[in-house]
């Protein structure tokens, strides 16, 4: 409700604001691709969400199309969530406070980052095929940019050329494996939707490995 009309932070809360019945069809179809998209064989799920009703309401629209054996988790987590910035008496001071609002969130997404290498660790030490676990976060569009530019380790600039995905659009980070490294890359699509250079796709440790790699450089390597 919020993206089609900003006067409704005037009169609610932003975390109380409601997706509308386009929303809620958004969503459905969202949970339709991530279920075509996540077809293994005794796949698993890892869902994390924004407390936000909005996402709380998405999240509705996307577990029916997964049966209980597949779930392994579904976890609230306050954040991924946006800032809240609770209500304003105009329109434009809703408009001003979205503008300072990027660090805030920063901060609150690289704290849960570990969070979530933790849980995964705690999963694979328990015997679960790490190979066949997806996780899902619902979260919010400014959250998932920052979340984005910390796990890729993003410049500020290429932070601030990035644009927020479609409302319910799945952003997708698949698994790579070379020579006994892996590591997340975005898919191309994605990208492409987001505004971002091919060298945003993968880690910034990984691009600097390939240039060694490329270059004939070892990691040992020292200054005479």
């Amino acid at each position: 409700m919020g993206n089609a009309d900003e006067s409704a932070y005037v009169t609610t809360a932003d975390w109380r604001i409601p997706l509308t019945n386009l929303g809620k069809e958004q969503a459905a179809r969202s949970g339709k691709c991530l279920r075509e998209k996540i077809r293994e064989e005794d796949a698993k799920v890892i869902f994390y969400h924004s407390p936000y009703l909005r996402t709380k309401q998405t999240l509705d629209e996307l577990l029916p199309y997964f049966s209980d054996s597949e779930i392994l988790s579904c976890l609230e987590e306050p954040r991924i969530c946006e800032q809240q910035i609770g209500n304003f008496q105009n329109v434009q001071q809703v408009l001003d406070a979205k503008k300072e609002r990027s660090k805030f969130v920063y901060n609150r997404v690289s704290s849960y980052i570990p969070t979530l290498v933790r849980d995964l660790d705690r999963y694979r030490r328990s015997g679960v095929d790490m190979d066949n676990v997806n996780v899902v976060i619902v979260t919010h569009g400014l959250a998932l940019r920052l979340f984005l530019m910390r796990w890729f380790q993003w410049s500020v600039e290429c932070f601030e050329e990035s644009q927020n995905p479609g409302n319910c659009q799945l952003v997708t980070m698949n698994k790579r494996k070379d020579e006994g490294h892996s590591w997340m890359e975005l898919e191309e699509n994605d990208r492409r939707a987001l505004c971002l250079s091919d060298a945003c796709a993968v880690p910034r440790n990984v691009r600097l490995h390939r240039m060694d790699s490329v270059s004939g450089m070892k990691g040992d390597f020292k200054p005479r």
